[in-house]
């Protein structure tokens, strides 16, 4: 049965080593987000360093989700004082369960403040694609996906929740994702 990935991707305003209080706010947002969410019912996995080791994501060993890549319009720092940036990759049942993680609770507390920590880049913030049962995404696949949305828009390659496509490829519309004119009722 095909798994959906999700990758995303943001920059931030102040470099993760700076210690201002909205960067820490943000930072000590992580956890407990990631915590919740690996509780939701759909969640399947996401990148995790594979030898539990700290560094930056450039540095850190992700296993099979495979080397650490950002896309081409990030153009800030690579080192522990420079990095400016917030990733994941997270493997999903559905998009249901994804839309309910990401739009309720403590995560959706944080993307209300998303424009305090993250820039307005004008490029897509996530990508969703499906994967082949057993398929482990990578980040460049991530980073290829969301560069490709950027470059042509939602298509069944890589999409968003609003403009959604099944396993086969054709368009799909969830209660309360997408435009209202389009939503399923």
């Amino acid at each position: 049965m095909p798994r959906l990935a999700l990758y995303t991707f943001g920059v931030l305003k102040s470099p993760l080593a700076d210690p201002a209080p909205l960067t820490r706010e943000f930072q000590d947002s992580g956890e407990p987000n990631y915590r919740r969410i690996s509780q939701h019912p759909g969640y399947l996995g996401r990148a995790e360093p594979s030898d539990g080791s700290r560094g930056t994501f450039f540095d850190l060993e992700w296993g099979a989700w495979g080397e650490f890549a950002v896309p081409t319009w990030y153009g800030k720092g690579r080192t522990a004082e420079t990095i400016a940036l917030a990733a994941t990759l997270s493997l999903w049942t559905d998009l249901r369960p994804a839309f309910d993680a990401i739009y309720t609770g403590l995560h959706r507390e944080a993307l209300n403040r998303r424009y305090d920590w993250f820039e307005r880049t004008g490029h897509p913030a996530y990508v969703f694609w499906w994967v082949s049962d057993g398929v482990i995404p990578t980040w460049r696949d991530g980073v290829s996906r969301l560069e490709h949305l950027h470059d042509h828009g939602s298509a069944p390659h890589a999409f968003t929740f609003h403009h959604s496509f099944a396993p086969d490829g054709t368009p799909t519309r969830i209660k309360d994702i997408g435009p209202k004119s389009d939503r399923v009722h």
